[in-house]
């Protein structure tokens, strides 16, 4: 059942706030089609050496552009948000990033697959920062994007466990036929999802500059995402390669983290199930303090077993405490326009925390780099926690 409220007020009368896990589900599936080459970036770069004949630098160039042309798009969307209407531009979006998907199977050359992929990634990343604003005009941000992680969980799990298999027999062409048809049904669900404007009419919400207090409380928040974000995929880009030093075989690697992958889920799917109900900060404590004993759990990776429940551990609370990253974000800004800075913030931790990884890790020192990912995460913990005990209070009060 969908339930409205009237809380926010603007001059052109009241505006809708949808509190459904069916709306969740399809913007979910909207925000995730317009970044979902993240998600198999592993199958697209090992698509692209296999089928294409590509050199792995080469492929893991059409990577970077990729995620670096998102990170720009979802940067040019914060200025979209309260300007237009998002519908009929995430639509023209998703189907600029189908022909270009489809273009995509035409191409051989290296060089040209690199210029066509950022221009994808740019696109999609203006399409995902647009849904990110309206995911924040929903009654339950967190639970939105609770449901986000869910579905790009579950769908990137099953496209790394399929699509590498198909791609000797059908060529790396199978990858982009399989983005353009996510994207397709992301046009269908675009369809079935209630009016929830953003952009200029009587249900637009203006954004409004923020407060001394809020800017403290804001950066607070896109800190703690950015930190979050990058020491994560710090780690998880060379999570193979921690594997191999440890000794443990490639099947085995691989198997865990297959699994761990889906079982992440269930972090996302508490967040959809328990939303505000308890706050923010003690469900953030709680989640933060395991995330760093995940992580230290690495250090002992020679154990199969601890490598597999470290994976686990860190996987579920990645999917529990960005869902409420982003619901900070959102309620800080009744516009979405701070929402869909905080995917920008996302994007460039995502992109940012490989990089530096690389420079710490040197010959092999996965010590150094496991420590200073824990340094980094507890500072995020930090300016997380501060943050949801101020917005707590907010709310409460």
């Amino acid at each position: 059942m969908t339930t409205v409220s009237h809380e926010l007020e603007p001059a052109g009368g009241p505006v809708k706030k949808l509190d459904s896990l069916w709306v969740y589900a399809l913007l979910a599936l909207v925000a995730t089609a317009g970044f979902f080459y993240v998600n198999l970036m592993a199958a697209i770069v090992d698509g692209l050496v296999t089928g294409l004949h590509f050199s792995n630098a080469q492929a893991g160039m059409v990577g970077a552009v990729n995620i670096y042309g998102a990170t720009a798009g979802a940067l040019i969307a914060v200025f979209l948000v309260g300007r237009l209407r998002w519908k009929p531009a995430v639509v023209i979006m998703l189907v600029t990033m189908i022909g270009i998907d489809v273009l995509s199977t035409l191409i051989h050359a290296p060089w040209l697959m690199i210029g066509v992929r950022g221009l994808d990634g740019l696109i999609g990343g203006m399409a995902t920062g647009l849904m990110y604003a309206v995911m924040a005009r929903t009654c339950s941000p967190d639970r939105a994007f609770g449901m986000l992680l869910a579905v790009q969980f579950g769908l990137g799990g099953l496209g790394v466990m399929l699509l590498p298999p198909l791609v000797p027999a059908l060529g790396a062409k199978i990858l982009f036929l399989s983005l353009a048809g996510v994207s397709c049904v992301a046009l269908l669900a675009i369809l079935a999802i209630p009016k929830i404007e953003t952009g200029r009419g009587a249900d637009s919400i203006a954004y409004k500059p923020l407060g001394t207090r809020k800017k403290i409380t804001t950066s607070a928040v896109m800190l703690g995402l950015f930190l979050f974000q990058a020491a994560n995929m710090a780690l998880l880009a060379f999570i193979i390669r921690l594997g191999e030093h440890a000794a443990l075989s490639r099947d085995f690697i691989g198997q865990a983290l297959g699994w761990a992958t889906w079982i992440a889920i269930l972090g996302a799917l508490l967040v959809v199930f328990m939303g505000k109900r308890f706050g923010r900060f003690k469900p953030l404590w709680i989640a933060l303090v395991l995330t760093l004993i995940g992580m230290a759990g690495f250090y002992w990776s020679t154990s199969g077993a601890i490598f597999f429940i470290a994976n686990v551990g860190t996987g579920i609370t990645w999917s529990f405490v960005v869902p409420y990253l982003f619901g900070m974000a959102s309620s800080m800004d009744a516009s979405g326009r701070m929402t869909s800075l905080a995917g920008f913030i996302s994007h460039f931790g995502l992109a940012s925390g490989p990089l530096a990884a690389g420079l710490v890790l040197g010959s092999n020192n996965f010590h150094l780099l496991i420590t200073a990912v824990l340094v980094v995460l507890a500072a995020s913990a930090v300016a997380t926690l501060l943050a949801a005990r101020r917005i707590d209070y907010l709310e409460h009060a």
